[in-house]
């Protein structure tokens, strides 16, 4: 029973629901599944998180300094609360932490350096140069075609 709840309490299911998983049941596959949602949710946050303008500032922003939530709502010229959902939504996703002295919170480049998202983003931008490299011979070929047909017409008339 022990371990049917330590299975449930790792995929984030209902104690209540343990006799949905024998307790034979091959736990490396829940452990990997959940790896995997976890690294998709992962993902999921960065993108979200960059997705927006003013948190790509930010990024940018900290990247050449610490700064605190306040100089970034100026700088940004939003609302205070504004900034501070803007750095929470970037918290959540690791690429940025905070932490308060007295009652000025200051803002940093958070431990993630995005590698598995470079990754991706590079494997699709191989996968997109392959295909254009290919729609680009066939262009080249209907050039190299119409070029032909031309040099027949004028041939024969």
């Amino acid at each position: 029973m022990a371990r049917a709840f330590f299975v449930a309490r790792n995929t984030h299911a209902t104690p209540s629901a343990c006799h949905l998983f024998p307790c034979n049941y091959p736990m490396r596959s829940l452990i990997l599944n959940h790896m995997v949602q976890q690294s998709q949710s992962r993902f999921d946050a960065s993108f979200a998180a960059l997705s927006d303008a003013t948190r790509r500032g930010v990024l940018e922003q900290l990247g050449r300094a610490d700064t605190s939530i306040t100089d970034l709502a100026n700088k940004f010229h939003m609302t205070l609360t504004g900034m501070k959902k803007h750095v929470r939504v970037l918290e959540q996703a690791g690429l940025v932490t905070t932490e308060k002295v007295g009652r000025v919170r200051t803002c940093r480049l958070g431990q993630r350096r995005l590698e598995q998202e470079t990754a991706w983003i590079e494997k699709y931008r191989q996968l997109c140069d392959a295909r254009f490299g290919e729609l680009d011979k066939v262009v080249e070929e209907l050039k190299r075609k119409e070029q032909a047909d031309e040099r027949k017409r004028k041939q024969q008339a």
